[in-house]
C-alpha cells in the first residue's frame, strides 16, 4: 500500500529495519535515484514526448530551451554515472550501488543484489564513457574531430533502461529488508513542466490576441505599458 512520509521518517525507518550501516545508504541512494528519476521525467515531459511541446517552447525561446534540453541530459548521464561509480577513487568513499553490494556481502539477498547492480553497470557503460571523454573531461581528439573512437550511443531508451536497472538494485534490497518496492517512475512528478507548458501555450494565444488587437487599432493599457518583470 503507497504510502506518505517525510524523508526524515523514511530514514529512520530504513535504519531501524536494516541496520545502520545498510539503511543509511540505501536511504541515501532511494534519495539519489528518487531526484535523477524527476530530472528525467521533466526531461521528457518537455523534450520527449510530442512535437507539439517542442514547437512550444521553440516558439517561445528556442535559444533558452536547447541550453535547458542539454543540460539536463548531461545532468541526468552524470548523475547515473556518480550512483554506479567505484566504491571509492581517488582515496575518497563513494556513494554508489557498488557499494550497497558490498554493505550487504553477508545478506542472504548478497547474491541477488550482485548480479543486478552488474546488470546496472553493463546498462550505465555508455555514461560513463559520455562522463570521461565529454562531460566531466574534454578529450582532446574528439573535441577536435580527429580520428578516434566515437562516443557510445546514448538514447533515451538507453537512459529509461539503465534507471530501470538500478530501480531493480534498490527494489531487491527494499523487498528483502522491508517488505515493499518504489515505483520510481511514479514517484517523480512532471507538474512543473505540463504547468509551465500551459503557461507558455496560453501566453502565446494571449500575445496572437494582442496582435491581432493591434492590427485593428484597438489597444489598452497594457498592450502599450506592459507590466515590469
Amino acid at each position: 500500500m503507497a504510502s506518505e512520509r517525510t524523508a526524515a521518517e523514511a530514514r529512520a525507518d530504513h535504519i531501524a529495519k536494516m541496520g545502520d550501516e545498510i539503511g543509511l545508504i540505501y536511504d541515501a541512494l532511494w534519495q539519489e535515484l528518487a531526484r535523477v528519476h524527476k530530472k528525467w521525467a521533466e526531461y521528457v515531459s518537455l523534450f520527449g514526448t510530442s512535437s507539439t511541446r517542442i514547437d512550444l517552447l521553440n516558439k517561445v525561446a528556442p535559444s533558452l530551451f536547447r541550453t535547458v534540453q542539454d543540460s539536463l541530459w548531461e545532468d541526468v548521464l552524470l548523475h547515473l554515472a556518480r550512483i554506479t561509480d567505484s566504491p571509492r577513487s581517488m582515496g575518497k568513499n563513494n556513494l554508489s550501488v557498488r557499494r550497497l553490494a558490498q554493505i550487504v556481502a553477508s545478506a542472504p539477498i548478497a547474491p541477488k543484489v550482485d548480479e543486478l547492480v552488474t546488470t546496472a553497470l553493463k546498462t550505465t557503460e555508455f555514461v560513463r564513457d559520455w562522463r570521461n571523454r565529454k562531460l566531466a573531461h574534454r578529450d582532446l581528439d574528439l573535441a577536435l574531430g580527429n580520428h578516434v573512437e566515437p562516443l557510445a550511443l546514448a538514447s533515451r531508451a538507453a537512459v529509461k533502461t539503465a534507471l530501470s536497472s538500478l530501480t531493480d538494485v534498490l527494489n531487491a534490497v527494499s523487498m528483502h529488508y522491508l517488505d515493499s518496492t518504489t515505483m520510481f517512475e511514479f514517484v517523480a512528478d512532471r507538474g512543473d513542466s505540463i504547468s509551465l507548458l500551459y503557461v507558455i501555450r496560453d501566453g502565446l494565444r494571449y500575445d496572437e490576441d494582442r496582435r491581432a488587437r493591434t492590427r485593428r487599432g484597438e489597444y489598452n493599457s497594457q498592450d502599450l505599458r506592459p507590466d515590469p518583470l
